[in-house]
């Protein structure tokens, strides 16, 4: 039997839509302080001229302004594709309390792949991480997004 999926999961994958609808890479993010959505982004680096435009930065920065704190301690980030080691990174020095993420990126991701960021003796804040929300509709979202391109 298939679970629904959270509310901020569902956010993030119809912010990751939006984003290929506008030509970004689909992926959306939302940030959580209990069961309040704080703040929310999509990939934003092309319509920017942002190279830090990711949804997760993005969704960080509006969550600390909202809050007025630079430590997101009570907040999870929602987010449609597994962070990049830049995202992982801003997620740790945000003390983000935990992360949820949809597909996993054995290209780019810097959590679970790649420099697997929250576990190098530097990294000074680990949050709670769990994997694999909504994968299958992230995935087709980013597989019919990059078969347009070819």
């Amino acid at each position: 039997m298939a679970f629904p999926l959270p509310a901020p999961m569902r956010r993030a994958l119809d912010l990751a839509a939006e984003a290929g609808q506008a030509g970004e890479v689909p992926v959306g993010a939302v940030v959580t302080c209990g069961d309040d959505i704080v703040a929310e982004a999509r990939n934003a680096m092309r319509g920017s001229s942002d190279p830090t435009g990711h949804a997760e930065m993005v969704a960080i920065r509006a969550a600390a302004a909202k809050l007025g704190t630079s430590r997101l301690d009570e907040c999870t980030l929602w987010v449609t594709l597994e962070p990049c080691a830049m995202c992982a990174a801003a997620i740790s020095l945000a003390r983000m309390k935990a992360l949820r993420f949809g597909a996993e990126d054995a290209k780019g991701g810097g959590v679970v792949h790649g420099p697997r960021i929250f576990a190098q003796p530097t990294c000074h804040h680990r949050p709670d991480v769990l994997g694999g929300i909504g994968e299958e509709e992230s995935a087709a979202l980013l597989r019919a997004f990059f078969a347009e391109r070819r």
